[in-house]
């Protein structure tokens, strides 16, 4: 039997916290664009090479 190995991906959703209005939300850890916030329209990560440039409080890597 022949067994294939199957790649795990390195990129992981990142659960973050607006620092001004406290919103929590969900993004891409290497968003390829600007991420807002939902309530408030702040900044919260800026694309930067591979990763997304974080702004945010890092509340938790989801798998």
């Amino acid at each position: 039997m022949l067994m294939r190995q199957i790649r795990e991906s390195t990129s992981k959703f990142v659960k973050i916290r607006c620092p001004k209005c406290k919103n929590e939300q969900i993004m891409f850890g290497k968003a390829s664009s600007k991420v807002l916030c939902l309530v408030c329209g702040k900044t919260l990560a800026e694309p930067g090479g591979g990763k997304s440039r974080v702004k945010a409080r890092i509340l938790e890597v989801l798998a």
